[in-house]
């Protein structure tokens, strides 16, 4: 799953040895989402991830992360772990496709009205006067 944001809070790095004996550690991240509704995502990166995927706050970018949810005392929750993010570039304008293909002649405009060509009939074909309007 991808998700495209702007990093607005880069909270600290966590860490410690499990039941195992291994040491651990956790980074974790709050990116904004763009679009009309934005939402705030948390997501993790663990071990030596944190140091392979450097992430700036103010900074856009497209995060790959993988949903997991676990049950624990009858209560749910979720985690969203990235495995990778890529910068986002500055939003470019769309061209049209005269300029995208280098031709020098401008792109048709397109009509004022584009429903003025399926206009009503002129005439209305019921008000013949024929009051026989069985189709047999």
């Amino acid at each position: 799953m991808e998700i495209e944001g702007k990093i607005i809070l880069d909270l600290p790095e966590e860490g410690g040895t499990s039941k195992a004996g291994n040491l651990w550690r956790k980074k974790s991240w709050v990116l904004e989402t763009f679009g009309q509704y934005p939402r705030k995502v948390k997501f993790d990166l663990f071990g030596d991830r944190i140091d392979q995927v450097r992430l700036e706050a103010g900074k856009s970018y497209k995060v790959s992360v993988d949903a997991e949810s676990r049950e624990f005392n009858g209560r749910w929750y979720t985690d969203l772990r990235a495995y990778a993010a890529q910068e986002m570039g500055a939003p470019q304008m769309q061209q049209a496709p005269a300029q995208q293909f280098g031709s020098a002649t401008a792109a048709p405009a397109a009509p004022a009205d584009p429903f003025a060509a399926a206009a009503a009939p002129a005439a209305d074909p019921f008000a013949s006067g024929d009051t026989d309007d069985l189709p047999f």
